[in-house]
């Protein structure tokens, strides 16, 4: 559906995109990570025909940017950070003002009447947009990228200023959009990145650093594992024993907490889990276990050290 090839961007001498190379099937939700100023934006723009590389190309669907950009550009459905909304206009006449703009120039009302449903705008369709509240206002940016039917819907960070049940509403609203569409999605929040896409490519530094599923480059960069256990009774006898656990390195942490309750962290060899063996200890030595809990390497952490947050 997309093919990035050998993409480069520059601002004056300074590379913003250094020859990155990638392909999207269709129906892929997308995850186009990178902390700012790593390329993701710029890269997002060359896609929906906005900017000019300085060399390669993109092909949209097998329709190249360099010389077919409106038979790529009707395939986009594009929200950019900041929505391109005309505040003085009501919801209703903007939806169709974009909707003639994309198409010939008519307007299906069907369509316009499920972009507003989709979207859950019914009950503000006849008012300005500029009377809207934030979250409301990226729903109309959301519809007016949808109103066309595009294949393909990019969205660089569109829960931005959104209260937590907005995020909620527009996640679910991208699940049930990338069972049809093949959607990017541009965000800052990872752990929004890890429900809802099934893919991810990270950029940093102009460079394409990591492409995979959540799981995969999580897995990749898994280390030693981390168990943390609260347990009560005979803690003196499970500590004694739980370091022979198969997967077991060491203890690293054991907190009295009051009298007969402990708090204990143990490190777990790579790609072992040893959690049934402690619940099975647990029960031989009549050692109550109130809480287990396995660390796992986050998108978070993943990121953080592909793109130097973390050293």
């Amino acid at each position: 559906m997309i093919s990035v090839q050998n993409l480069t961007k520059y601002y004056g001498t300074a590379p913003a995109v250094n020859n990155i190379s990638f392909e999207i099937e269709k129906g892929t939700v997308l995850g186009f990570l990178g902390p700012n100023g790593a390329g993701k934006t710029t890269t997002v723009r060359i896609i929906t025909c906005y900017l000019s590389p300085t060399s390669g190309n993109v092909l949209v669907d097998n329709h190249s940017i360099h010389t077919e950009s409106l038979e790529v550009r009707k395939r986009i459905g594009y929200l950019p950070e900041n929505a391109p909304l005309y505040l003085d206009m009501n919801v209703v006449d903007y939806i169709n003002f974009m909707h003639r703009m994309r198409g010939d120039g008519t307007v299906d009302g069907s369509r316009i009447r499920e972009v507003i449903a989709t979207c859950g705008l019914e009950g503000v369709v006849h008012k300005n947009i500029g009377e809207l509240s934030k979250g409301y206002r990226q729903r109309v940016g959301l519809a007016q990228a949808l109103v066309h039917d595009p294949e393909i819907l990019i969205l660089d960070e569109p829960t931005v200023g959104l209260d937590p049940n907005q995020i909620i509403e527009i996640r679910n609203l991208i699940k049930n959009l990338g069972r049809e569409k093949t959607v990017i999605l541009c965000s800052h929040i990872l752990h929004e990145v890890e429900a809802t896409c099934n893919r991810v490519l990270i950029i940093s530094e102009g460079d394409l650093v990591a492409d995979g599923t959540p799981s995969e480059l999580q897995a990749s960069f898994e280390g030693k594992g981390r168990i943390s256990l609260q347990v009560k009774n005979n803690c003196g006898t499970f500590l004694e024993k739980v370091i022979n656990v198969p997967g077991i390195d060491r203890i690293i942490n054991d907190i009295q907490i009051t009298e007969g309750l402990h708090e204990v962290q143990l490190e777990s060899v790579k790609g072992i889990d040893p959690r049934e063996d402690i619940f099975r200890l647990c029960m031989n030595t009549n050692t109550v276990l109130l809480e287990m809990k396995r660390e796992v390497t986050s998108l978070e952490d993943v990121f953080r050290q592909l793109t130097g947050g973390e050293h």
